[in-house]
């Protein structure tokens, strides 16, 4: 790589330094890359006096390794460390450079050489402190080559991630183009069905589940569409933000789906209306696993301090699991109870219960890793380990809680099931939600 001009900067400083201690000629020559078996060319990169070409009979060329006529050089630059060789000087090894001992990058490799810095006077020998100022100029300049060719090379790995970033943002957008047309065929696919169905027909509210299913689609697709012109626009920002991308950042982060605080914590809901859509789509794939689905709802719940979106995101994640976990021929039991002397508020608890084989002790602790599914990873059912990561956030995000039991907990099982269920398997996750201020007896 080419020295750049900082560092060009940084050379002519040092031959300076050089020069104020009596030095008539000084140069800082850089090596091109090093082939073995071949001599290794010179090149200039600071000069005093700038007409001086090199002093007179200096020998100016690196013999190959093998050769066993290597010539008495001026002071070398080395790497990773430093090496000073002159017919009245020792070699002076330092440590490498901090976090890089064991980088594959190194300028040249570890002990080869990276240039020379020649310094030569007429009048009189160098003294021991010269000497040891000269050795220090030559430790500056390696160590400083070994950063500039680190930087560079960076900069070009950097501009190689950012090449193919945007080839990765090309393609989500292709995709996401792709996604809008079979998703809007699918909504108007279930609205023509219903329409089709009478009244009575139970196939009619699985119809409109297909249609609401692609509207929470839609959502989700014009959140991920903002979150990739997002990164696209500070992709090709050469530093810092705009105010644009700032404010496109700001959106994501205000979104009840964005994993981040929740702007408006006045927002209520009422938990059996965010349920009553997902029930209705669990029920038939839960038929369609030949699975039952047991749910307990008390009526005319009071409303909770939570975003409808938020919370049908987080019991859906749960429901979905359930589902996921419980083999065929078993059971899914839903709860909801209000709990007024839950502390420090009353609160709604919302309870999934599945008849799987439970959750090992070791995996409880990491549940709610993102990306974590410990020994379910082992098995053949898909999943990523964001679902109860999602689901935990988006409850702290809504001042809520969530717990697991597992095995199950029977106190949070519908009342005609709580006997029948055994007790050494299944998992329970309970969610907790504050009820609406205006609910407490405060």
């Amino acid at each position: 790589m080419p020295a750049s001009s900082e560092f060009v900067k940084l050379c002519r400083s040092q031959v300076a330094i050089a020069v104020s201690l009596g030095a008539t000629f000084s140069a800082v020559y850089l090596t091109q890359e090093l082939v073995e078996g071949s001599e290794a060319k010179l090149v200039p990169i600071a000069v005093y006096p700038e007409t001086s070409v090199e002093p007179e009979n200096q020998e100016l060329r690196l013999e190959p390794a093998s050769s066993s006529t290597v010539k008495p050089m001026p002071r070398r630059l080395a790497a990773p460390a430093l090496a000073v060789e002159a017919s009245t000087v020792g070699a002076i090894a330092p440590e490498p450079l901090p976090g890089f001992e064991n980088s594959s990058n190194q300028c040249q490799g570890p002990g080869n050489v990276l240039g020379l810095l020649v310094s030569g006077r007429e009048d009189r020998a160098w003294n021991d402190r010269e000497e040891a100022q000269i050795q220090q100029i030559a430790r500056t300049l390696a160590l400083a080559c070994i950063l500039d060719q680190r930087s560079q090379w960076m900069h070009q790995e950097l501009g190689s991630s950012r090449q193919i970033q945007a080839q990765v943002y090309d393609t989500m957008h292709n995709l996401l183009h792709q996604f809008k047309s079979p998703l809007t065929a699918l909504r108007t696919f279930g609205k023509l069905l219903a329409r089709r169905l009478v009244p009575e027909d139970k196939n009619r509210n699985v119809a409109y589940s297909i249609v609401r299913e692609s509207d929470r689609l839609s959502e989700l697709l014009g959140q991920f569409d903002r979150t990739v012109d997002t990164g696209e626009a500070n992709l090709r920002l050469p530093s810092g933000t705009s105010e644009t991308a700032t404010s496109n950042i700001e959106l994501i982060q205000h979104s009840p789906l964005s994993l981040l605080p929740v702007a408006n914590l006045d927002e209520s809901c009422v938990v059996t209306e965010v349920l009553k859509p997902l029930l209705i789509s669990a029920e038939a794939i839960a038929s369609e696993r030949h699975l039952s689905l047991l749910a307990d709802i008390p009526a005319d719940l009071p409303p909770v301090s939570a975003s409808d979106r938020a919370l049908r995101e987080v019991l859906s994640n749960l429901i979905d699991n359930a589902l996921k976990y419980t083999p065929a021929g078993r059971q899914i039991y839903i709860k909801v109870s209000y709990e007024a002397n839950h502390r420090p508020l009353p609160a709604i608890a919302v309870a999934v219960s599945d008849t799987g084989s439970g959750i090992p002790p070791q995996d409880l602790e990491h549940l709610f890793e993102r990306h974590y599914r410990g020994e379910k990873a082992q098995t053949e059912i898909p999943g990523t380990g964001l679902g109860l990561a999602i689901a935990r956030d988006l409850v702290r995000q809504m001042q809520g809680e969530i717990q697991v039991f597992s095995p199950v907990n029977p106190e949070w099982l519908p009342s005609s099931a709580a006997h029948l269920y055994p007790t050494d398997s299944g998992t329970t996750f309970v969610v907790w939600l504050p009820m609406k201020k205006e609910n407490n007896c405060l």
